[in-house]
């Protein structure tokens, strides 16, 4: 008899298609483990594991199932990792790749959603709409004028990367009638152009953008990228939107650059510790409307997540090539 394909992901939420479309297969054994059990269960079941999906949440996982080389020599049969998204802070690439083990993300399965929440962050901030519900609420609403925000039309969004997400943000944004401009060192102009925005050095992006959002991956290279220097390179009375990944902007230079009033707002889904301690300063201020990194939190996405990481759990178990594999 031809042994089964084991596949272990935690008892994390998930779509249920993941689980439909695995268990469909009778070559396919599909395992659960518990994210509070023992590390002596994790490890018992995970030596089976051919295939490990694993959350890209790095503060709703526990240390001890993220994919590092402790974890590793758990698992001696494992030929794949499979990441919840489009991020894999949960998983050490050059490890797996030390040992030909293949790690997929999930780049594009929810890239609408996030740039939806990106729109609507930016509106939020804009318009001002999150504070006139906070004045209504509390009954200190005085005139409307004292509420009056900025259209978007008109004005200049500068994409920090424009990848999946990034690309989708700019068709709406350009549908709003905003001018789009991006940065993104791995992309070459040409394709800049063709994904309907105007490449420009990161330099002019900061000085000529109305709004910046961030839509690149947090690594060495992007890590504390917008700190003091960057927040003060930007337009006066600028916005900085992030539905990218917390430690990508220094969270106290971002505080300061709202205070002094050089920046006019902020909408951010992501933090560098999730959810926020409440006494982040960042929390409540008035410029700042803050989400819990729930911008590819929607039922489409998440299914469209699952999904495609089904998919391409099923394309290795057939010794194909997945077309999200990720690389050191």
């Amino acid at each position: 008899m031809t042994e089964k394909v084991c596949v272990v992901r935690t008892n994390l939420w998930i779509d249920p298609v993941f689980d439909e479309l695995l268990t469909g297969h009778d070559h396919i054994e599909l395992r659960i483990i518990d994210v509070k059990a023992s590390a002596q269960e994790w490890y018992d079941t995970l030596k089976h594991a051919h295939y490990y999906h694993v959350s890209a949440a790095k503060d709703e996982l526990p240390a001890g199932l993220f994919v590092t080389e402790a974890l590793l020599n758990h698992c001696p049969r494992l030929k794949g990792v499979s990441s919840s998204g489009a991020g894999y802070d949960t998983i050490d690439v050059a490890a797996c790749q030390a040992r030909q083990i293949t790690v997929v993300n999930q780049a594009g399965g929810n890239a609408n959603s996030v740039a939806e929440m990106a729109l609507g962050l930016l509106l939020a901030v804009s318009r001002k709409i999150v504070e006139s519900d906070r004045v209504l609420v509390a009954q200190h609403a005085s005139s409307r004028e004292a509420l009056m925000g900025h259209e978007v039309a008109g004005k200049t969004l500068g994409l920090i990367g424009i990848g999946h997400i990034g690309r989708r943000f700019a068709q709406i944004a350009t549908a709003l009638g905003m001018n789009v401009l991006a940065y993104d060192p791995y992309l070459t102009s040409q394709d800049i152009d063709e994904r309907q925005a105007q490449p420009v050095s990161l330099d002019t992006l900061l000085a000529q953008a109305d709004i910046v959002s961030l839509h690149c991956p947090l690594n060495n290279d992007t890590r504390n990228m917008f700190n003091a220097d960057r927040f003060r390179a930007m337009k006066p009375g600028a916005i900085f939107i992030s539905t990218a990944r917390g430690g990508i902007h220094n969270e106290a230079d971002l505080h300061a650059a709202l205070n002094s009033g050089h920046l006019a707002g902020a909408g951010l889904d992501v933090w560098r510790q999730e959810p926020p301690a409440a006494d982040n300063p960042l929390l409540g201020h008035p410029g700042v409307v803050a989400t819990f990194h729930t911008a590819g939190v929607s039922h489409e996405g998440r299914h469209n997540v699952a999904r495609m990481a089904a998919g391409q759990i099923l394309l290795m178990a057939e010794g194909k090539t997945p077309p999200h594999v990720v690389t050191s």
